[in-house]
Formats: structure tokens, C-alpha cells, sequence
């Protein structure tokens, strides 16, 4: 049995180990960003993280109560990625039957139903996500009529978080966790090595978060950019250059008002998954 304070640890952990890299573009411990400070970051993890791994609550209402929770906290929008893509996880963790992470997450994505998007949908409204385009704002506005698993496949075309309902959470369990292994295997620190995930989703995938707010196009050109920059972090000789090279791509992308948010969403997660994976594993040794 997995106990929801050590699944409510990890959320909380994760999100901090985020702030720890400076992502280009987006908020961390070296910079601000967006109107927005690391502090901010810290009191919606603190906030989301009880309903997050809340005993017995359904994928939906983990994700409703976090935004909620997230709202009272900061009054403003800063985890609704990260609380979508966590709430699954934690959910297969806190259900599991087996030690396998992504197969429990796969067994709890296809159970999602119609009071989860109900759950869903109102989350989303309430956070009210910049970029959200007037077809989406309706779609969310209007009773559930639809699973919240059918729902993200509508949208997995345009949205990342969408396209790991869809998919079964392949990103989070195969580009993320991979850059995270590899950067470890480098001897890299945990900041650095959190840096390496989060430039493996941007050279990756155009950010959907980007997408939404200034087009496909300034996506795609953010992706081709993004892969020269961690050429070049890939590269550097220490942790310090590595670090120099990230901040001047931080401060260009901040001057233009770019935020590669969904990158930075999808970051946590793999963390989150990462510490989840380990405590299955414990759970299982243990007994």
C-alpha cells in the first residue's frame, strides 16, 4: 500500500527540484519570469500537493480540488499543466497493483470517465490558461458530455498534455525519463540533469503553450532554436558554462515574452514519475 503523504512528498519534491535548472524561458530559482517568482511555484506545489495524493478521490477531483487549492493559494495560474499531467500518476501510484508505473498509468487513463472531464472542465475554466482559444473555452463551458480520456484525444493534436492521455503517457516515459538516465549516466547534478530533461522536451516538440499564445510558427522556430542552444549545453565543459549558456537563452526568450510552459510542465512530471517509479519498487521489496 503506498501511502499518500510519501506521493504528496514527491509532487511537492519534484516541483521544487524543477525551480532548481534555469529552463530557458521559463521560472526558476536564478530568475523570474512572467510576472511570476519561484515562490509562487513553491506555495502551489505545498497548496496542490494534499489533493493531488488525496486517499481515495477520483483522477478529476484531484485535478478540481489542486486548481482550487492553487487558487486560494497564489490567486493566479501557475501548475494547471502540472497538476493535469500529475493527477493521473498519482492516481495510478496510489491504486497500483503492480510495481510497473506506465502500465497502472495506462489502467487508470482508460478508466477516465465522464465525471472526470466534469471535474476536468471546470478545473481548466477556473485556471483559464493564457492562449485558450475561444472553440476550447466553449468546449470546457459546456456540461461533459464526454470522457476526459476522449476529451484529451480531441485535443492531443494542438496540446502536449493532451497528447499523453492519448498516448499513454509516452513522453513523461520515454523522451523524459531517457534524458534522465542519459544525463545521469554523464555524472550530471540533479539541476543539471533537470535542465537535460527539460531542453529534451524543447528540441523535441514545438511547445504547446507557445502554440497557443503566438502560433505554430513561433513554436517550430522556438524548437529548432532550442536544439542548437543544448548542442551547445550538451557541450560545455562544466556545470557553470552549461548554466551561463542556458541563462543567455533565458533572458532572449523572456525579452520576447516566450514561456515554454508546457516543456516545464511536462518536466515535473518525469520527476514526479521518477520518484513514483522508486517507491513502487520500495512498496513491492517491502512487501
Amino acid at each position: 500500500m503506498i501511502s499518500p503523504a510519501s506521493v504528496a512528498r514527491a509532487f511537492i519534491d519534484a516541483c521544487e527540484a524543477e525551480l532548481s535548472a534555469p529552463k530557458p524561458g521559463n521560472v526558476h530559482w536564478f530568475a523570474p519570469g512572467h510576472r511570476m517568482e519561484a515562490k509562487d511555484f513553491i506555495d502551489s506545489a505545498h497548496a496542490a500537493a494534499p489533493h493531488i495524493a488525496a486517499p481515495g478521490a477520483s483522477v478529476g477531483e484531484r485535478i478540481r480540488r489542486a486548481v482550487e487549492a492553487t487558487w486560494a493559494a497564489v490567486d493566479q495560474n501557475t501548475n494547471l499543466g502540472i497538476i493535469l499531467l500529475c493527477a493521473p500518476l498519482a492516481h495510478a501510484a496510489l491504486s497500483a497493483k503492480s510495481h510497473d508505473l506506465r502500465n497502472e498509468t495506462a489502467r487508470v487513463l482508460a478508466a477516465l470517465d465522464v465525471a472526470d472531464a466534469a471535474d476536468a472542465f471546470r478545473a481548466i475554466a477556473r485556471a483559464n490558461p493564457a492562449g485558450l482559444g475561444s472553440v476550447q473555452a466553449h468546449d470546457i463551458a459546456a456540461p461533459a458530455q464526454t470522457t476526459l480520456l476522449e476529451a484529451m484525444r480531441a485535443s492531443a493534436d494542438r496540446d502536449r498534455v493532451g497528447y499523453q492521455y492519448a498516448h499513454g503517457f509516452a513522453d513523461i516515459f520515454d523522451t523524459g525519463l531517457e534524458a534522465l538516465r542519459r544525463a545521469r549516466a554523464q555524472g550530471h547534478d540533479a539541476p543539471r540533469a533537470t535542465l537535460g530533461v527539460y531542453l529534451a522536451f524543447l528540441r523535441s516538440f514545438p511547445d504547446s503553450h507557445v502554440a497557443r499564445k503566438y502560433g505554430n510558427e513561433t513554436a517550430q522556430a522556438l524548437c529548432r532554436e532550442a536544439a542548437c542552444v543544448a548542442e551547445r549545453i550538451e557541450s560545455a565543459p562544466g556545470r557553470d558554462e552549461a548554466f551561463a549558456a542556458a541563462l543567455d537563452f533565458d533572458r532572449k526568450l523572456k525579452e520576447n515574452k516566450i514561456n515554454p510552459g508546457t516543456s516545464a510542465d511536462l518536466t515535473v512530471a518525469v520527476l514526479f514519475a521518477e520518484s513514483l517509479v522508486a517507491i513502487l519498487a520500495s512498496a513491492r521489496k517491502n512487501g
